[in-house]
C-alpha cells in the first residue's frame, strides 16, 4: 500500500511541476498569454508525471518513497532525490509567486500606503453608536457556536468508537465499518465550514441556523477524529481485565475505555467550542448569521468606522473566550 502511495506522490508531484512550467512559469518568462485551452498543460503534466515515475523506479530516487520512509537511497540516487526535491520546491514557489500576482512594488506604493492609512485610521476610530446592534450580533455568533458544539458532541462521542481501529478490528464487517466511517469523516472534514455554510444557506435559508448546521458537520468530523485517536491510545490492560470477566462489548467500552478518555474528551470539546466561535464569525460572511453578516454589510458599504467597532468587539470576545478555555483545559489536566 505504501509503495502505491509513493508512486502516486511521484506522479502528482511530476504532473504539478510539468503543468506549472508549461502553463505558468515559461509563459511568464516569455511574456506571452496562453489561450484558455489546457491541452498544453495536460500534456506537460503527463510528461512530468512520467519523468518523476521513471526516475523513481529506475534510479531508486522516489520522492514519495523517501517521504514515506520506505526508500533509503544512497550516493548518486540520494543526489537525484535531492535535486528533484529542490526543483519541485523551486517550481512551486516561483509558480505560486506568479499565480498569486505578488507585487511588493504595489504593496509599498504611495497610493497603496495612502489607502491603507485611511482604512486603518477609520478602524481605530470606531463608531460606537452601533454597539447595541454589534453586541446583539455577537450574542448570536456565540450561541451559534455553542449550540453547534452541544449538538455535535454526543454525535461525535457515539461515532468515535466505530471510528477507532482498536475497537473495530475484530471481524471483516467491523473493519469495513471502520474504513467506511473514516472515509466519510475525512470527506466531511476536508470541506471547510464556509463551504458547508453556503450549502446550508441554500438548504434552510440564510441565518444562524445555516451557520450552526455548518459548524455541526465540521465539528462532528473533527471531534470524532480526535476522540477516536484518543480511544486508540488507551491502555489495553483494563480492556483485557474487564473482557476476562465476561463483560459485554458495551460494558467493556463503558467501563474500560470511557474512564480513560473522559478528561481528554472534555479538553477537546472546550477547545473545539473556542474554535467554533472564531469560525462562526467567518461563516457569517456567506450567510451564516451573527456578527460576520453584520461585518459584511458595513464593509460592503465602506463604513469602516463601524467595521472598526465590530473588529474591536470580535477581538475582545475571542480573546476572553480563548483565555477562559485555556484555563479550563489546564484545570482538566
Amino acid at each position: 500500500m505504501k509503495r502505491i502511495l509513493a508512486i502516486l506522490i511521484d506522479l502528482l508531484l511530476g504532473a504539478a511541476v510539468g503543468a506549472l512550467l508549461a502553463r505558468v512559469i515559461v509563459p511568464a518568462l516569455l511574456d506571452v498569454t496562453l489561450s484558455p485551452d489546457i491541452t498544453i498543460a495536460l500534456y506537460a503534466a503527463m510528461a512530468g508525471a512520467a519523468v518523476f515515475a521513471i526516475i523513481g523506479r529506475f534510479r531508486n530516487a522516489s520522492i514519495g518513497g523517501v517521504s514515506l520512509g520506505i526508500d533509503t537511497p544512497e550516493g548518486s540516487s540520494m543526489r537525484v532525490v535531492s535535486h528533484l526535491g529542490w526543483l519541485t520546491l523551486s517550481v512551486f514557489i516561483v509558480g505560486g509567486w506568479i499565480i498569486t500576482a505578488i507585487s511588493p512594488i504595489e504593496f509599498f506604493s504611495g497610493d497603496g500606503l495612502a489607502g491603507a492609512g485611511r482604512i486603518f485610521q477609520a478602524l481605530v476610530t470606531p463608531e460606537f453608536d452601533i454597539i447595541g446592534e454589534a453586541v446583539s450580533a455577537m450574542v448570536v455568533t456565540i450561541f451559534t457556536a455553542f449550540m453547534a458544539t452541544v449538538v455535535a458532541v454526543p454525535i461525535s462521542f457515539l461515532l468515535s468508537f466505530p471510528a477507532a481501529r482498536n475497537v473495530m478490528s475484530d471481524t471483516p464487517l467491523t473493519k469495513s465499518i471502520y474504513v467506511g466511517l473514516r472515509v466519510i469523516l475525512n470527506i466531511m472534514r476536508s470541506m471547510e465550514p464556509i463551504i458547508w455554510a453556503i450549502i446550508f444557506s441554500v438548504w434552510v435559508g440564510i441565518g444562524p441556523f445555516a451557520g450552526m448546521l455548518a459548524l455541526v458537520v465540521h465539528t462532528v468530523a473533527s471531534l470524532t477524529k480526535q476522540y477516536s485517536e484518543q480511544i486508540e491510545d488507551v491502555n489495553s490492560g483494563p480492556i483485557e481485565a474487564i473482557s476476562a470477566t465476561g463483560a459485554s462489548r458495551i460494558q467493556v467500552l463503558w467501563f474500560a475505555i470511557v474512564p480513560q478518555c473522559i478528561i481528554p474528551f472534555l479538553s477537546f470539546t472546550i477547545y473545539r467550542w473556542d474554535i467554533n466561535v472564531r469560525m462562526a464569525t467567518i461563516i457569517g460572511f456567506v450567510g451564516g448569521g451573527g456578527i460576520g453578516t453584520l461585518l459584511t454589510q458595513y464593509q460592503g458599504l465602506a463604513k469602516y468606522n463601524e467595521v472598526g467597532t465590530l473588529v474591536i468587539l470580535i477581538t475582545a470576545v475571542v480573546w476572553i473566550l480563548d483565555v477562559v478555555s485555556a484555563r479550563v483545559r489546564e484545570a482538566l489536566r
